[in-house]
């Protein structure tokens, strides 16, 4: 192992801590160990402090009211506070909510459990690239919709949402509008209130701040929104979410905002352009290998790439010991399923399957991009090498007309 070069390109799944966030928190550990509901004492007194700003941090970021960032243990966390939290609050006006099929589990998961609430849930597929279609949105809207929550961009391949249109949608209707924004923030400019979002849940850990920390945005102005709280215990958070706040991840959220502000820009443009050159080389080097999910209005990290008639998982197995990466498969129930992003696009089962998301991160180097390219070209041939329906396809055999014996 010690010889092999290690190379991250999993950033969609966690980011690594930006080290001068890991040296803002640090303090926080043991110099200044206070709680920050501790307000009978200087180190309560700090420690509230300390909360404070970053809360004015990540509200600067966002372009918000630092009073409408509520911390929580993460974006899942957030989700659901979010989606439960208006369900109870705004029943009585009604109990239907529309979301997409190409959502985070944390939100369709948490929308499974409100239709058990006696909610009614519309799932709402989306287009061959990933895009909502804005008029099914707009059919979907029913006189007892009390919330329509839409992703910023998606986990699996970047996808950014038409948010503003969504918003003039739901202002059009008088409708709640909820965003999980966990691959957006501190990577593109996430401003709630201009596309009129007044829900908005992200985390830390995907724009190089630590794990466990989280965050709701919730609108107080215009409309101003009430969430049902899902904890309770001491009232924290002005009611919503009680709990002590974990100061030292607060902290080093805040400092993820704060860098974010002054250098997210620049990132992106030196990411999306080794994203790019991962992809062309790809592409050009492999031929049956396709981009998923719309190219015109994504994440400048992310790419997800089907290889036909290769086997994501095998070819993973090929350089995994160098190189983290996510495959368009997920393991659940001891069963090799497809990606359900994938397959909403519209990609049949051997594609889904086929298919490697790439995220990169501030931190990745052209270097590391090279490597990559070489390492997943040969794996990908040396796939294609063993597979007889590759040599059928490659022979011109028309493989959608062959039988195949199960037995």
């Amino acid at each position: 192992m010690s010889n092999k070069k290690l190379i991250y390109l999993d950033n969609n799944s966690t980011t690594p801590c930006d080290p001068r966030v890991v040296e803002a928190m640090i303090p926080y550990f043991y110099e200044h160990p206070g709680n920050a509901a501790s307000r009978n004492h200087p180190f309560g007194w700090e420690a509230e402090g300390a909360v404070d700003l970053a809360r004015e941090r990540i509200a600067k970021l966002l372009a918000v009211d630092p009073k409408e960032i509520i911390f929580t243990s993460g974006a899942t966390e957030s989700d659901n506070l979010a989606l439960k939290g208006v369900f109870e609050m705004y029943k009585s006006k009604g109990n239907h909510i529309i979301t997409a099929t190409t959502e985070h589990k944390a939100v369709l998961d948490t929308c499974k459990k409100i239709e058990s609430m006696g909610g009614e849930v519309t799932y709402l597929d989306v287009q061959a690239d990933g895009l909502i279609d804005l008029a099914a949105l707009e059919a979907a809207i029913k006189p007892n919709t009390i919330l329509i929550s839409i992703m910023w961009a998606n986990n699996e391949t970047g996808v950014i949402q038409n948010m503003k249109a969504i918003g003039e949608i739901c202002a059009k209707h008088g409708i709640l509008f909820m965003s999980d924004a966990t691959q957006a923030v501190g990577k593109i400019q996430v401003h709630p209130k201009e596309v009129g979002v007044h829900l908005m849940a992200f985390s830390a850990h995907k724009m190089y701040g630590p794990k466990g920390v989280g965050a709701l945005f919730v609108n107080r102005k215009g409309p101003r929104v009430k969430v049902t709280a899902q904890m309770d215990g001491g009232g924290h958070e002005r009611g919503m979410r009680s709990g002590t706040l974990n100061v030292p991840g607060i902290v080093g959220f805040g400092k993820a905002a704060e860098i974010a502000m002054n250098e997210m820009e620049a990132d992106f443009k030196r990411v999306a352009k080794l994203r790019d050159k991962l992809e062309q080389a790809l592409l050009a080097k492999l031929e049956e290998s396709y981009i998923n999910g719309n190219t015109d209005h994504r994440m400048p990290h992310v790419t997800n790439i089907s290889f036909k008639h290769v086997e994501g998982e095998g070819l993973m197995m090929t350089f995994n010991q160098e190189i983290g990466v996510s495959s368009g498969s997920a393991c659940t129930s001891a069963s090799l399923e497809p990606s359900y992003v994938l397959v909403a696009l519209g990609l049949g089962d051997d594609l889904a399957h086929s298919s490697i998301r790439f995220s990169l991160s501030k931190f990745t180097t052209e270097d590391e991009i090279d490597y990559a390219i070489d390492a997943v070209a040969k794996g990908v041939n040396h796939m294609r090498d063993l597979s007889p329906i590759w040599e059928m396809y490659k022979e011109g055999v028309d493989l959608t007309k062959i039988v195949w014996d199960n037995h």
